[in-house]
């Protein structure tokens, strides 16, 4: 099958799969016309510039930068507030006191030496060379200098300044922030960057658009992707100039005319990419920067993948795929990714107005239709992942071999069949040729007699004498095509031209995929076709030609999907610019020999609320150990020896009802798990996750503890 997923079988291009020419060039297929905004625009680009505006310093993976506000990396040390006011109001008492003691003379007039050192004999006295207010000034000068010296070591001694910073410095932070919205030298909504490069025009109709506030967060983003373009010479600078100028805010659009989703339910960032998916727990085991702080993902941590682990009602759907699948579909609104989402049927993973593609296989409504082969032409490549999606999972699907025997099956038919029909084969005759239905393999090697195929004769031959042998894998594959051979998708994975198929190859374009799963009645042919999706995900990004187009696929529930070549293809993934994201309920649906090599691949890893303590270990062994201090408190009995000794202990045990006792501290460095399975399994409240964090260039985050509803 030669669809490459942007046209129907039959080349009419009635319902095309939006796929974006790059910005600006103007779309080959004319543009659906677009929906009205989610929201209606503002009255003026106010709210927009702030947002533009706001400050995101650079930050640790992770940390939500929209408006964050750095924090030391360890924690201070900070005094009880109760003993801080008390010594504060103390040492003030103090230095009040020794003023007054100082002015009454009750300590003598030693201090007045320095005085009478310095200041010169003519300046004392009413009738000194500065008169008598100037002797006033002079010694009234003296008392302020020795009060002053007074009040700072009280100040010191109370630490006054703790106390300003504590409770005085917050009240001030509003109005600097306030003067932190004041415009930056260099204004983003300036556009300075086309100005310099000569698009002064262009740099100001988009700031007007700004200013009116007719431009919104993916318009800005779009435009930005659309100058990457120009200035890797991707495009020219007077095409970009013209559309700008046409359009304004609205140029270079998706080929959907989209410029937002219908809704959004989690809060986004375009400028830094960010999606927030709650707020780091103030808890001793998240490092001190981290805590009370955003965390969000963005396609710098997603790019080396992410499984997170919880039993089903933990949040996986709702808290983790969801907001991930909103913020991917919003990059591609703008140009910047690529996304497929997978899942069951009324997962709850978007509506269908926010993709350009829905394939709801097992549903005879559905537009389009999934393509069995991946829209490729080499019979080696289409075995390879048809054999991936049928017997991926079993550890050992024939004695003796592995899934290479499986895929050189299946080549020996796909082979002989493209070449005398055109195609691949469909479900129906694809069975037919694994079960060795006589009629079939006849008109197959009649048709390669006509046509002159010797070698591939040989390849049918030979499949031939391996049917019915001992160990042959020809009855495992045709059992589980068995399972797609049924009257519930009679009208899918089509090749003879009936239907709109969507491949994967299209994943080098902007484009939004939702595949909806049957898992009612066909669980096992969901998790073959979910295998399905991930083989030919992973095969279609790594021959990408353009990488600076992020690819992600969501994978929720990726029971049964996980096998050996799906753990080789996702360690590939992040060096060609994508990703996936796979949930699971528990590691028991990964085969024990895969685990560790799953978690070690993937570069994110969430453990959410309800975890077993058995999945709890895993985690625990891939997040390793770390030093900390622990104390060691012990409590001894002082026994007295005098009299007045044992009067005094025994007037304190009647008044506290406990024996005198001296408390001994012992602080040491030991080495612990920074989460037990323990921790893991019983430590983490409903609504939260532990998280660690690798980007794609290496930086990473320990575990933390995350509240997924903050």
């Amino acid at each position: 099958m030669d669809s490459d997923g942007t046209q129907d079988a039959r080349g009419t291009h009635a319902s095309p799969v939006p796929r974006p020419a790059g910005p600006p060039e103007v779309p080959a297929m004319p543009p659906r016309p677009p929906r009205a905004p989610a929201t209606p625009p503002l009255p003026d680009g106010s709210a927009f510039l702030s947002w533009l505006r706001a400050p995101r310093p650079d930050a640790a993976p992770g940390v939500w930068r929209f408006g964050h506000r750095p924090r030391p990396a360890e924690e201070p040390e900070e005094i009880p507030t109760r003993q801080l006011l008390s010594g504060a109001l103390i040492s003030f008492l103090v230095g009040w006191l020794v003023w007054s003691l100082l002015q009454n003379g009750y300590l003598g007039n030693w201090w007045w030496v320095p005085f009478d050192l310095i200041v010169p004999d003519a300046w004392r006295g009413g009738d000194s060379d500065l008169g008598e207010t100037g002797t006033f000034i002079v010694y009234q000068g003296y008392e302020l200098l020795v009060a002053l010296g007074i009040m700072i070591g009280a100040a010191r001694l109370g630490r006054w300044g703790e106390v300003w910073r504590r409770f005085v410095t917050p009240r001030f932070r509003r109005p600097e922030a306030q003067e932190a919205r004041t415009v930056p030298e260099d204004d983003p909504a300036q556009w300075n960057e086309l100005r310099a490069a000569g698009a002064a025009d262009a740099a100001e109709r988009l700031a007007t658009e700004a200013r009116s506030g007719l431009m919104r967060d993916v318009d800005h983003a779009r435009i930005l992707r659309a100058w990457q373009g120009v200035r890797t010479g991707r495009h020219s600078l007077a095409t970009f100039s013209g559309a700008v100028l046409k359009d304004g805010a609205a140029a270079c659009l998706h080929p959907s005319g989209e410029r937002d989703l219908p809704a959004r339910l989690a809060r986004h960032d375009l400028v830094t990419g960010q999606v927030r998916l709650g707020t780091t727990v103030d808890d001793a085991r998240n490092p001190y920067a981290y805590r009370g702080t955003g965390l969000a993902l963005g396609p710098d941590l997603l790019g080396t993948s992410l499984v997170a682990v919880g039993p089903a009602g933990s949040g996986k759907t709702g808290t983790v795929v969801r907001p991930l699948a909103e913020s991917l579909c919003l990059h591609a609104l703008a140009g910047r990714a690529a996304v497929v989402v997978v899942g069951a049927a009324g997962a709850g993973l978007g509506p269908a107005d926010a993709y350009d593609v829905v394939v709801r296989i097992g549903n005879q409504e559905s537009e389009y239709d999934l393509d069995l082969y991946g829209g490729t032409t080499d019979p080696d490549e289409a075995a390879a992942v048809l054999a991936e999606a049928l017997v991926g999972d079993l550890a050992d699907p024939h004695p003796g071999s592995d899934s290479r025997r499986s895929t050189t099956v299946l080549a020996q038919l796909l082979g002989p069949f493209r070449a005398v029909h055109g195609r691949f084969p469909s479900v129906p005759e694809l069975r037919q040729l694994l079960d060795g239905a006589p009629g079939p393999f006849a008109a197959l090697r009649q048709g390669l007699q006509e046509a002159g195929q010797e070698s591939l004769l040989r390849e049918l031959d030979a499949r031939e004498r391996q049917m019915g042998q001992p160990g042959d894998v020809g009855g495992v594959l045709g059992d589980r095509v068995a399972l797609l051979d049924r009257p519930a998708f009679a009208g899918f994975f089509d090749t003879s031209g009936q239907s709109r198929p969507f491949t994967l190859k299209a994943l080098d374009h902007p484009v939004r995929v939702r595949i909806d799963l049957p898992q009612r009645g066909h669980a096992d042919a969901s998790k073959m076709l979910a295998r399905l999706v991930l083989a030919q995900f992973t095969a279609s990004v790594a021959v990408r030609e353009d990488r600076s187009l992020f690819a992600c696929l969501l994978l929720d529930d990726a029971t049964g999907v996980v096998t050996p070549e799906a753990v080789r293809g996702i360690q590939r993934l992040r060096s060609g610019n994508a990703g996936v994201v796979l949930t699971l309920r528990t590691l028991d649906d990964v085969a024990r020999p895969l685990r560790g090599p799953l978690l070690g691949a993937t570069g994110c890893r969430m453990a959410l609320s309800g975890l077993t303590p058995w999945d709890g270990q895993d985690f625990a062994e891939v997040w390793g150990k770390e030093w900390t201090e622990a104390r060691d408190v012990t409590d001894r009995q002082i026994i007295a020896e005098t009299p007045a000794g044992k009067a005094v202990h025994m007037l304190r045990r009647v008044i506290t009802g406990k024996a005198p006792t001296a408390r001994a501290v012992t602080v040491r460095q030991v080495e612990r798990e920074r989460w037990s399975a323990s921790e893991l399994a019983h430590a983490v409240p409903a609504g939260h996750a532990v998280l660690s964090l690798t980007d794609v260039k290496g930086e990473h985050a320990p575990p933390l503890l995350v509240d997924l509803r903050g």
